[in-house]
């Protein structure tokens, strides 16, 4: 009983026993994981500018409505090509000294997960429009707008950035929307979240609980096709909209397009692999499909759907047509 009515000896035992465990459960396990993670061969480190706009991330508190991980199931598809790993947060280092705010990973979806927007969404002019005001791209979003992120000046400077916003969002700004340099470090950090593809011959793990898909007819049929919605919902709707009328005065509509409706779709493809400058009035569009790597059928689906909604009534094209031109394109590329 001495030993319990000293208490010293209570208190340097519950010490030891506090810290031995402590080196076992946590420190040991972290220093192993430390020693057998590592980021994979294709990981590319952020640069200076996007290190600057993951620290205006976290002083935004854009955390608090943004994941960064993709589970292994199903529902989080949409999110990734692939579930997480270890290796993708092997690299990925302290803010600084005092703060391990890191990997970002985030604890509620209340906006969409951000693991490889970089994939899903890289148009610069489309990233600074959504942050200074989302509503203009997305018209139910709930996220906040960043206006203290921009600045109104007469006129665009040498190596400034003019953000393009629709009219009905210009009420009471005369001059043009120029982007900080915190608003282009921001972008630059989205930009390059992207998910490192493994290495040649690993087989990703595969998501669980997969919903069972009905057949969609003959091999080589313009039936046996992706979900042509989903994949537009994925890769276009952002910019071109839900109804395909686009943004006035940011990004052209696909509805009564003379390039969804005509015939020559060897421009249409070119399109959507390699991008397209148009007229000044619209923002770049970006190589959605190489930055994407959809394939011969995802394009054709695509285009196939694009053609036959909103009002289109345009004829259906074969993977066959796409698959021809997609081949050109890396042929010419390469050169």
């Amino acid at each position: 009983m001495e030993f319990f009515d000293n208490h010293k000896k209570l208190f340097r035992t519950a010490l030891g026993l506090f810290v031995g465990l402590t080196l076992i459960v946590a420190i040991r396990p972290a220093i192993n994981n430390q020693k057998n993670n590592a980021p994979l061969p294709n990981y590319e480190p952020l640069s200076e500018q996007a290190y600057l706009g993951k620290k205006s991330f976290i002083a935004n508190g854009c955390v608090a409505c943004h994941t960064q991980q993709v589970r292994n199931v199903d529902m989080d598809k949409i999110w990734g090509n692939r579930p997480g790993i270890a290796a993708d947060y092997a690299g990925i280092t302290r803010t600084d000294f005092w703060r391990n705010t890191a990997t970002l990973m985030g604890t509620e979806r209340t906006g969409p997960d951000l693991t490889n927007i970089g994939a899903r969404q890289p148009s610069m002019a489309w990233n600074l429009l959504h942050l200074y005001q989302p509503r203009a791209v997305v018209g139910k979003s709930i996220m906040p707008a960043y206006p203290w992120l921009f600045q109104i000046k007469n006129k665009v400077g040498k190596n400034e950035v003019e953000v393009v916003v629709p009219d009905a969002y210009r009420k009471g700004i005369n001059g043009k929307i120029i982007a900080s340099q915190e608003a282009l470090n921001l972008v630059a950090y989205i930009q390059s979240l992207k998910q490192t593809p493994l290495p040649n011959g690993k087989a990703p793990m595969e998501f669980l609980y997969k919903k069972k898909e009905a057949p969609t007819g003959k091999k080589g049929s313009t039936l046996n096709l992706p979900d042509g919605k989903l994949l537009y919902t994925n890769n276009c709707m952002s910019c071109h909209q839900a109804n395909g009328e686009g943004l006035k005065g940011a990004f052209p509509p696909l509805k009564g397009s003379p390039i969804v409706l005509g015939d020559n779709l060897e421009l249409y493809v070119n399109i959507i692999m390699l991008g397209y400058d148009p007229r000044p009035e619209y923002a770049t569009m970006n190589a959605i499909g190489t930055d994407n790597n959809l394939t011969p059928e995802e394009v054709t689906a695509i285009i196939n759907h694009e053609r036959t909604s909103w009002g289109n009534n345009a004829k259906k094209v074969t993977t066959e047509e796409v698959k021809k031109i997609m081949d050109f394109i890396k042929i010419t590329t390469k050169k």
